[in-house]
């Protein structure tokens, strides 16, 4: 395997034996896997274009994606026909996090205490190919990294709440995938109808999807969001936090893309 150097740590080039595009959002610690905030924050932001607050650098209660270790378990057990992924704790700054070399069913991937942060049940056929994967992470974490606003806010105004806009707390939960077959190079995720149950000042989100490749329905999942709905739904403020949220969104990957244009135009040809 390739190391390279990343402060104290080395990057672990990958969790398999396939040279994939992850290397860049983690490190290798003694044997265990370590996000560091500016690494998990260029994840949310470059690749899920995901602004959710937890995922800043400076937030206070700063949490690594979901997505992210979503696609870290890819990367190491590859892509099964049916995969259950539950998230117990929010992973924080630099946690070392053990993925554990295994073919069983069942996985929990936890820190060195032994505290539990995910838990994968899987089954069915496997697919290590490395291109696929990478293909079915960009796409499912794009995917799931637009269900602010488009998603969540009309469910929430259908059910007539909100959550804190000064403390906004949506929590990833879960996620399940189910294929018919693997026997396909690339997928794409596609939205289908989501649903909202609430249960006092507690909501669920279900966001329902499925996958196509070639053209083809090959497999479906969902999502599954626990959101804190403390208030009524008040359209002004929450238009007025949508905003925010979308100004701060375009504003970074404007100057993303300014800076990897004058990148580009800067390298000798």
């Amino acid at each position: 395997m390739e190391f390279k150097p990343y402060g104290r740590m080395a990057h672990l080039s990958t969790l398999t034996n396939n040279n994939m595009f992850l290397k860049d959002f983690y490190s290798i610690y003694e044997g265990n896997i370590s996000i560091a905030a500016e690494q998990a924050s260029m994840f949310a932001k470059e690749v899920a274009h995901d602004f959710n607050p937890l995922h800043d650098i400076d937030a206070k209660r700063f949490c690594v994606p979901g997505d992210l270790l979503f696609a870290l378990a890819l990367e190491k057990y590859g892509l099964s026909q049916n995969m259950h992924f539950t998230f117990s704790g929010m992973v924080g700054h630099d946690v070392l996090l053990n993925f554990p070399d295994t073919d069983a069913g069942l996985i929990n991937v936890s820190d060195n205490q032994g505290k539990p942060y995910l838990q994968i049940e899987r089954s069915g056929n496997v697919s290590r190919d490395s291109a696929l994967i990478e293909s079915f992470i960009r796409d499912y974490v794009a995917f799931s990294g637009q269900n602010f606003p488009y998603v969540l806010v009309p469910l929430l105004a259908q059910e007539k709440v909100m959550f804190n806009l000064n403390r906004p707390l949506v929590i990833y939960e879960s996620m399940t995938l189910s294929f018919d077959h693997l026997d396909f190079q690339q997928a794409s995720v596609e939205m289908l109808e989501p649903k909202i149950d609430v249960d006092g000042k507690r909501a669920s989100a279900f966001l329902h999807f499925q996958i196509k490749a070639d053209g083809d329905i090959v497999g479906a999942g969902f999502k599954k969001l626990a959101i804190s709905v403390p208030s009524d739904y008040e359209a002004e403020p929450m238009q007025a936090f949508v905003d925010e949220y979308l100004a701060r969104k375009n504003s970074y990957l404007g100057n993303l893309a300014m800076a990897v244009s004058q990148s580009s135009f800067a390298m000798p040809k």
